[in-house]
Formats: structure tokens, C-alpha cells, sequence
């Protein structure tokens, strides 16, 4: 299921109120059929605003409506009796941002069958950071490569002294800060968020002027980052091999389309996904979806969505690993022409 499609497929609604902030914003609910006419769901989508007044803040930009899309569709999983994860901040995103004739064509191609991809990506993904979080006492830099609206800086429990990048669309977190600050998000006081704008002309030495160390652990987290080329990704995956240490690793969610695979073809998508990681010396695995959903006792699902879970570790030094490597051979040598000066 799209994203996009599932977050704004929406057409007769009633106004509800958000529990945990009456004040900021309210939402509705609203009623859809599938394509298939046979299932029918109600999804919840906030609207900014308080008071019981639905007040719209359209965005052209597509970027903002992906954001907001993922963010309605982790703030109805929120509200569901048994929910994979709980997001208590994504409703302070979601609005009704497309014309009732986006609506009506997103409503169509929108298939609300339970679960779907997102839920299951941000689920694994999730779960990952936790367990990876819990191996290493020495892990405390974290990259998240996100779509502006990701709230696991706020959500998820993080070690003392985390430092958390978060590389997304400029204008999209700005706008997602200010309402995460109005929704009383706060991250724990013994932890960082540092933004870089995914727009930044030199993405790996901004993070460095940051305080990113490549001498020290960090976890990578893709999902949601807009990447529309296949060379985008290169780039992001060439940041990951100059940037983090050997041993690290990198989780995310990304599009099948960057591959430019004919759909459905697995063999050769993993063919192409090992092919392009190897080439930046990272070993990658990709997760299946159904893997995902049977190891939470849920069925399998019906169909491709075109996305693709993946896993992969660095297997090569980092460039600050080199560096260190470098000039301690460098003063061995020097110590060592000095011994045999002294001994002349």
C-alpha cells in the first residue's frame, strides 16, 4: 500500500479529540471503501488546530505530504486495541492536506487491509534499533535519514549521551519541530538532536562539523529520506562507508523503483541490492515483509509493495578509522628511526 494513498484515502467525516493534547489539535474520522469494495475501514486523520475548528494548511509539496501521509498512518496504528508500536506524537502532524479530488483518487487506489508495509517496516526497524541499542554500551551516534516527521528522537528509549542526527527536507522538520514543540515533545535532557538538511551540498562534512566521530560506534537508520534516483542512494551509501566505523550498521526501508527492477522480480533485486552495497564494502540482507509478519504472529501479505527492508553491516574501516591507523604507523616508524639513529 502507498503510503501516500493510505494516509489522505478519506472522504465523510466527524470530529473527534486527541486525549493527550485537547488544545493543539483535533481530528477526524473518516470512512473509506477498498478497491475491492468488500473491506471498509475508518481511519483517523488530525487536522491542525484546536478548539473543535478544522483549520487546513494545504502543502503542493510533495515531501510534506509523504510526511504527513506516514505520520496518519503510524497515528492510526497508535489507536488500534493491539498496536505494533505507539506513536503518541504523530497526530500532531496529520492533516487534510490534498483537494477533495486527491481525495477521491488517493480513496481509490488505496488498499487499508491490515497490516500493511509501514507498519511492518517501522515495527522491524524499531525493534532493531532497540536490540542494537542493547548489544553495545559504547553506541551513542545515531543517524536517522528521515522524511522530517520521523518521532523516534522523542518515542524511543535512548542511552545517556546519545547524539542523534537526523538528515530530512529542511522546510519539513522546521515545520515538524515547531509542532512537536507545541505538543509538549521533549527529547530526554541527556540527549542531543542535531538536524542536517538533506538539501546540504556536502551532507558528510556538515555531519562531521557537527561532532559526528567516525572513530566511534553510530547505527543508520533510512526510512522515509526522499531518494528518487538510484545515485541518491550511492551517495547516501557512500557517506555510510566514509563515516562509519567497521562493524556498524545500517537498517532502513527503501523503494524498489530506485533499482529499476521489473516488479515482483526478488531474485533479481537482491541480486542488485548486494551488487550496489558490496561495491561500498557493506554486506546487506534483505528482510522480507511476511518474515517480518510471522515473527509477530500476524498473516502474511497479499501482495508486493514495491518497498524493500534491509540490514547491512561495514565491513571496511571508516576514513577516521584509516586516519588513526595511518599516523600510528606513522610514529612507529619515526620511533623506530630514531632508535636506530640513537644506536649509530
Amino acid at each position: 500500500m502507498s503510503v501516500l494513498a493510505a494516509g489522505t484515502a478519506i472522504l465523510s467525516s466527524s470530529i473527534v479529540r486527541l486525549p493527550s493534547a485537547e488544545n493543539f489539535v483535533c481530528c477526524e474520522r473518516r470512512k473509506t471503501t477498498t478497491t475491492t469494495g468488500k473491506r471498509s475501514a475508518s481511519i483517523v486523520v488530525a487536522t491542525f488546530g484546536g478548539g473543535g475548528q478544522a483549520h487546513h494548511h494545504p502543502h503542493p509539496d510533495p515531501p510534506f505530504r509523504a510526511a504527513i501521509a506516514a505520520a496518519s498512518i503510524r497515528y492510526q496504528e497508535s489507536l488500534r486495541p493491539d498496536p505494533l508500536f505507539i506513536d503518541p506524537f504523530a497526530g500532531c502532524f496529520v492533516s487534510s492536506v490534498t483537494s477533495q479530488k486527491d481525495e477521491k483518487e488517493q480513496c481509490l487506489a488505496a488498499d487499508l487491509s491490515y497490516p500493511c508495509h509501514y507498519r511492518l517496516a517501522t515495527k522491524f526497524i524499531d525493534d532493531k534499533i532497540t536490540s542494537t541499542l542493547s548489544s553495545s554500551n559504547e553506541l551513542r551516534q545515531i543517524v536517522l535519514l528521515t522524511d522530517g516527521m520521523d518521532t523516534r528522537p522523542y518515542r524511543l528509549r535512548w542511552p545517556l549521551a546519545s547524539v542523534i542526527y537526523d538528515i530530512s527536507p529542511e522546510r519539513v522538520f522546521k515545520e515538524a519541530s515547531q509542532q512537536l514543540e507545541g505538543a509538549g515533545a521533549q527529547i530526554s535532557k541527556s540527549c542531543m538532536l542535531i538536524h542536517i538538511p538533506q538539501e546540504s551540498s556536502d551532507l558528510q562534512t556538515d555531519l562531521c562539523k557537527k561532532g559526528f566521530n567516525g572513530s566511534r560506534p553510530s547505527l543508520w537508520i533510512l526510512q522515509g529520506l526522499p531518494l528518487v534516483t538510484l545515485e541518491s542512494l550511492k551517495h547516501i551509501l557512500s557517506i555510510f562507508a566514509s563515516l562509519a566505523m567497521k562493524g556498524c550498521i545500517f537498517v532502513g526501508e527503501l523503494q524498489d523503483l530506485l533499482l529499476d527492477v521489473e516488479f515482483g522480480n526478488m531474485s533479481r533485486k537482491k541480486d542488485l541490492m548486494e551488487s550496489i552495497f558490496r561495491r561500498h564494502g557493506l554486506q546487506v540482507d534483505m528482510v522480507g515483509y511476511d518474515e517480518v509478519a510471522r515473527t509477530l504472529h500476524l498473516d502474511p501479505l497479499s501482495k508486493d509493495n514495491g518497498s524493500i527492508l534491509f540490514i547491512a553491516r561495514q565491513l571496511r574501516y571508516s576514513d577516521a578509522q584509516m586516519e588513526t591507523w595511518r599516523a600510528h604507523f606513522e610514529r612507529l616508524e619515526d620511533e623506530a628511526d630514531e632508535e636506530g639513529f640513537d644506536e649509530l
